[in-house]
């Protein structure tokens, strides 16, 4: 059986839950928050450490290990911060369906053993964004997308 069958997020050791990770780059996209009732909804703009190129080592954070040392707000997942985190997480995020008993889906790169499954899948953000640092941050509202809560498994 996999580790993410047999194994509690919190009985992961660090290799196991950074495993979990798709590597999507959807949690690396600016989202808004609906004051009035709570709604999220992501953007096309990303972090500016996001790669939002469309090669190969495309959405992947420049400065993984230093990231929340030159992002703020960067959210670094943990066992003990994920359910405060959760809501800004998509609905295909692995710490997310886990966290729900759901089971991985078929693309994730731990169940077809290819890291791009997600990208050939189209459950990622590569091709899709454009960094923070070209757009008006002021202006985010004008970004905002809806292909994420789009996806299906």
């Amino acid at each position: 059986m996999p580790f993410w069958k047999t194994l509690s997020l919190n009985e992961m050791n660090t290799e196991q839950w950074e495993s979990l990770c798709d590597g999507c780059g959807l949690c690396c996209l600016q989202k808004l928050e609906d004051e009035a009732d709570g709604e999220i909804y992501y953007t096309d703009v990303a972090c500016r450490l996001l790669d939002v190129s469309t090669g190969e080592n495309s959405c992947c954070c420049q400065q993984y290990n230093e990231r929340s040392q030159h992002v703020e707000h960067c959210m670094v997942l943990t066992p003990e911060n994920l359910q405060a985190s959760i809501r800004w997480l998509p609905d295909t995020c692995a710490y997310k369906r886990l966290s729900q008993q759901q089971s991985l889906p078929d693309w994730h790169p731990l169940v077809s053993g290819d890291r791009n499954s997600v990208h050939t899948a189209g459950i990622s953000a590569r091709g899709r964004c454009t960094s923070e640092s070209t757009v008006d941050m002021d202006a985010l509202e004008e970004h905002i997308v809806y292909w994420v809560s789009g996806f299906s498994e």
